[in-house]
C-alpha cells in the first residue's frame, strides 16, 4: 500500500496495523496522521513499547499510558485504584497510537484492552478507541525473561482477533538505494538467505573506508559503546566542554524520559569529536542520525559548531524533548541534541538512517538484531563489518509466518480501500508543506527576549568592555542587567568569568 492511501485509511477511523520493512516510511506516515488528527480536534494518545521510540513521536510508553506498568496480569479491582488523571486520559482518548508493536507481548495487549473497556464502560475492543499499531515483526521481538510471564507477538492476543485491524503494508523503499543490499535484507526477512548473500556480507568484513573516513560503529552491547566513545574522546587534544541538561517535571517522570533521550544528561565533547545529531532540525540542516565533527565553539555561548557530512555547518543550540501523556506534558529535558558517535548500540539506532557505519555483529544475541543493524545504511558500499555471527543472520520463524498472513490480508485490504487512492492524491496537493514551527526552546528564548533582548546572544567585545567598565565603577548586577539586556544570572556568570568566582556575593 502507498503511504498516502495508508494515511487516508487511518484518517477514515479504521483501526490499523501500519507495517512494512525498515525504511518504508512508517514513522513519516504516523507523524502525518498525528498532525492531521490533532488538527481535526481529536484527542490522540501517542505511545510506544519503548521509551526511546516514544520520544521520536513525542509520547509516552504504552505501559505508562494504560497504567499496567510491568505487571503480568491485572489485579482484582485494578481500575478502581487508578489515578483520576489516568482515568481521564483514557476516557478522553479518541485515537491510541502504539509504535514498535513488535516488542509488545500478546497478553499485555489484552491487558490494555481490558483496562480501556473497564474505564470507558464499553464492551468493544479498547472501549471504542481507534487503535493505530505500527511496527515490523522482523525487528526486535518481545523479550521473555525467566522470572516473568512468557508471551508472543500481539497477533496471538484475543483482542487482535476481535479488533481485526486493517493491514496497511507499506512496500515502497525510502532508505536503501542499492539493489544488492535490498536483496539481502528481503531475503533475510523471507528466510531465504543464500550462500551468495552471506558471501556478499562477508566481503565487507575488515574492509576499511577510503581517506580514513569517520564512521559510527554499531555494537550490540552498551559496555562496548561506552568504552570506545570514552577512549576516542580522551585521545583528542584540547579542552573538554561540558553541557548539562535542564529539566522540568517530577523526578520520576524525568527519569522515565531520561532513559529515552539519546542526548546524555551531561554532554562531554572537545574540538575534533565525532558527534551524531539525535533530533531532526526544523530547518532540515540535519536529521536524527546525521554525523558530523565539532570544529569550533561559538564565542559567548560556547555552543558547539558542527560540520555535518552533508556539508552544512551548524551552531548546535539546546533543544527540548517532552514526555506527554495524552494532552498533558509530564516532563521535559533541554539539552544540546548531540551525542558522541564513534559508537552506538544497535537498539538505539532503530529509526535512524546512517550514511555509513561500521557494524560489529559478533555478539548479536537475539533474532532480528542483524536485520535492524544492516538496514540502517543506504547501500552495501557504505557498510563495514567488524564481524558477524549466526544469530545476526536469523529472524524469527514466527515473524515469517505472521508476515505471510499479513501480506495476504494486506492484499485484500488494499482492494477494499482502493477508493481512497483518489483522496490521497488530492490531499497531496492540499496539504501545505510543514512550516518550521518554533520548538519549545526557541519559544522560551523568544519569550525571554521580550524582557532581556540579548538573552542567549553571543557577547560582543564592545558589550564585554562596557560590562567590565560599569561594574568596576560600581554598577550593580540589576543595573547591568537592564543596561545590557541580559538576565541577571547571565551577568553574574560573565562577571565571574572576568573577575573570578567570588566577585559577586550571593
Amino acid at each position: 500500500m502507498k503511504q498516502g492511501t495508508a494515511l487516508e485509511v487511518m484518517l477514515s477511523g479504521e483501526s490499523v496495523l501500519l507495517t512494512g520493512p525498515a525504511g518504508a516510511g512508517k514513522t513519516f506516515v504516523l507523524n502525518q496522521f498525528i498532525r492531521i488528527a490533532k488538527g481535526e480536534g481529536k484527542h490522540v494518545s501517542v505511545t510506544a513499547t519503548t521509551g526511546l521510540a516514544a520520544t521520536h513521536l513525542g509520547g509516552t510508553t504504552i505501559h505508562s499510558w494504560s497504567g499496567i506498568g510491568v505487571s503480568d496480569e491485572l489485579a482484582h479491582g485494578f481500575v478502581d485504584h487508578m489515578a483520576k488523571g489516568r482515568l481521564e486520559i483514557i476516557q478522553k482518548t479518541d485515537v491510541l497510537i502504539i509504535d514498535e508493536i513488535s516488542m509488545l507481548h500478546d497478553f499485555r495487549l489484552d491487558m490494555i484492552d481490558q483496562v480501556c473497556r473497564a474505564v470507558r464502560k464499553k464492551d468493544e475492543p479498547f472501549g471504542g478507541i481507534q487503535v493505530i499499531m505500527s511496527g515490523d515483526f522482523f525487528q526486535l521481538p518481545p523479550i521473555n525473561r525467566g522470572d516473568s510471564r512468557a508471551g508472543g507477538f500481539v497477533v496471538n492476543s484475543n483482542v487482535w482477533q476481535e479488533l481485526d485491524p486493517a493491514i496497511c503494508y507499506l512496500a515502497e523503499q525510502h532508505r536503501q538505494d542499492d539493489e544488492v543490499l535490498l536483496d539481502i535484507l528481503n531475503s533475510l526477512r523471507g528466510g531465504e538467505l543464500r550462500r551468495h548473500h552471506a558471501e556478499r556480507l562477508l566481503e565487507r568484513v575488515d574492509v576499511q573506508p577510503e581517506n580514513d573516513e569517520l564512521l559510527t560503529e554499531l555494537h550490540t552491547v552498551n559496555v562496548d559503546v561506552d568504552t570506545l566513545n570514552d577512549s576516542k574522546l580522551d585521545e583528542l587534544d584540547g579542552d573538554e566542554l561540558f553541557y548539562t541538561q535542564t529539566t522540568t517535571g517530577s523526578e520520576s517522570y524525568v527519569e522515565n524520559l531520561q532513559r529515552s533521550v539519546l542526548a546524555p544528561a551531561t554532554l562531554r565533547i572537545k574540538k575534533g569529536a565525532l558527534v551524531m545529531s539525535v533530533k531532526n532540525s526544523l530547518d532540515r540542516k540535519y536529521v536524527n542520525g546525521s554525523l558530523g565533527v565539532v570544529i569550533d565553539f561559538e564565542p559567548g555561548t560556547e555552543y558547539p559548531v558542527v560540520e555535518f557530512k552533508n556539508g552544512k555547518v551548524v551552531t548546535m543550540q539546546p533543544d527540548t524533548w517532552e514526555l506527554r501523556d495524552g494532552d498533558k506534558k509530564r516532563a521535559s529535558i533541554t539539552q544540546i541534541p548531540l551525542r558522541l558517535a564513534w559508537a552506538i548500540t544497535v537498539h538505539k539506532s532503530q529509526g535512524m538512517t546512517l550514511d555509513a557505519a561500521r557494524i560489529d555483529l559478533r555478539k548479536a544475541f537475539v533474532e532480528g538484531m542483524g536485520y535492524v543493524a544492516l538496514s540502517r545504511v543506504k547501500n552495501l558500499n557504505n557498510l563495514y563489518l567488524s564481524g558477524i555471527n549466526q544469530m545476526a543472520l536469523r529472524v524469527s520463524e514466527d515473524a515469517q509466518n505472521i508476515d505471510v498472513n499479513l501480506r495476504d490480508k494486506a492484499a485484500r485490504d488494499n482492494k477494499r480501500f482502493a477508493y481512497l487512492e483518489e483522496a490521497a492524491e488530492k490531499r497531496k496537493t492540499e496539504i501545505p508543506k510543514k512550516t518550521a514551527k518554533a520548538n519549545g526552546w526557541s519559544e522560551k528564548i523568544a519569550k525571554m527576549r521580550e524582557i532581556y533582548p540579548n538573552a542567549y546572544r553571543p557577547w560582543e567585545s564592545q558589550q564585554d568592555a562596557q560590562l567590565k567598565e560599569k561594574f568596576q565603577n560600581g554598577a550593580t548586577v540589576k543595573e547591568l542587567s537592564k543596561l545590557l539586556g541580559r538576565h541577571e544570572g547571565s551577568i553574574v556568570m560573565r562577571l565571574q568569568k572576568h573577575f573570578g568566582e567570588d566577585v559577586v556575593q550571593n
